[in-house]
């Protein structure tokens, strides 16, 4: 099936959407439900590597996968940059790349809009 790219005007993010075909019908956002979709103009990638490829120069990087054993946040942020090949990520889903590069494990999803953690309050 197609994928099919969408700015929503209403919680300004891009989604993607699969369609059997393209349809001029009205389409809701998957993120907040409202219909306010753009359609945008999108590209193709051409993956030089399967994700078998990936997923067995992991497991040969005895190092990485000893420190996701141990649940290593940088070790699991390198799996994470290895998976997604390079290709553009949501800002959330980097933020949260980047916490665990820092070494810190995320408990919680990143821009969440609370008002910081209950230990704060």
């Amino acid at each position: 099936m197609p994928l099919y790219e969408y700015w929503c005007r209403h919680c300004r993010r891009k989604v993607t959407i699969y369609l059997p075909t393209f349809s001029q019908t009205s389409l809701s956002c998957p993120q907040c439900g409202n219909n306010a979709l753009h359609r945008l103009f999108s590209t193709f990638s051409v993956r030089s590597k399967t994700y078998k490829d990936i997923y067995d120069d992991i497991l040969s990087d005895s190092h990485l996968t000893r420190g996701m054993l141990m649940n290593d946040p940088k070790a699991l942020a390198e799996w994470n940059r290895k998976m997604s090949q390079g290709e553009e990520v949501a800002p959330e889903y980097e933020e949260m790349i980047e916490r665990m590069e820092k070494g810190e494990m995320p408990t919680e999803p990143a821009s969440t809009g609370a008002g910081g953690s209950p230990e704060e309050g």
